[in-house]
C-alpha cells in the first residue's frame, strides 16, 4: 500500500482554483481613459483587500475603458471582477475583450447589472477561461448604458 500524510490547510480564504493570482504590477502597464486620484487603479489591480474595498473610479462620467498590455504573451484561466456601488442606483454594461498572437479584440463575454442602494450592491463575476498568449486585456465600463451621467467603479480585477 502507498500512503502519503498531506498537511490539512485551511480553506476559508483560499480561492477555489489552484493557480495563483497573476502579479499584474511586475507583467502588464495599464491604459485608463479616466482617473479620479484619489481611486487611482491600483487599487483595483492589487492583492490587498484594503485597496480592494477603495478600488477604482473614473473621473468623468460615461464609458470608460481599463486595458492591461501584458510585457509577454499570458495564459490566462480565470477572470475575476467585482462592482460595488452603494449610492446610486444604474444599470451598467461592461464588456471584456483580449487579443493574442492568433486574434484581435475577442470579446470574451459582454455583462449587464443593475445595481440599486436598497437591493443589489455588488456584482461579482468569476469567469473560467482558456486563453493563449493573450497580448492585451481591455475592460470597456458603460456606468449606466450610454446615459453619461455615472462614473465608472471597479473594486477588484484578477486574472490566474
Amino acid at each position: 500500500m502507498r500512503k502519503e500524510i498531506v498537511e490539512h490547510r485551511a480553506t476559508a480564504r483560499r480561492s477555489p482554483v489552484s493557480a495563483e493570482w497573476l502579479d499584474l504590477d511586475s507583467i502588464a502597464h495599464v491604459q485608463l481613459t479616466s482617473e479620479d486620484p484619489a481611486f487611482p487603479i491600483e487599487n483595483a489591480l492589487g492583492t490587498s483587500p484594503e485597496r480592494n474595498e477603495r478600488g477604482w473610479r473614473a473621473a468623468s462620467a460615461g464609458p470608460q475603458t481599463i486595458t492591461l498590455g501584458f510585457d509577454a504573451p499570458q495564459h490566462i484561466r480565470r477572470i475575476f471582477l467585482h462592482f460595488i456601488e452603494r449610492e446610486t442606483e444604474r444599470a451598467q454594461e461592461f464588456v471584456l475583450r483580449y487579443s493574442s498572437g492568433s486574434e484581435t479584440d475577442r470579446e470574451i463575454v459582454r455583462q449587464q447589472w443593475t445595481f440599486s442602494p436598497t437591493g443589489s450592491t455588488q456584482e461579482i463575476e468569476d469567469y473560467a477561461v482558456e486563453l493563449e498568449t493573450v497580448t492585451k486585456l481591455e475592460l470597456v465600463i458603460d456606468p449606466d448604458r450610454g446615459r453619461g451621467h455615472s462614473l465608472a467603479t471597479l473594486n477588484t480585477l484578477r486574472l490566474a
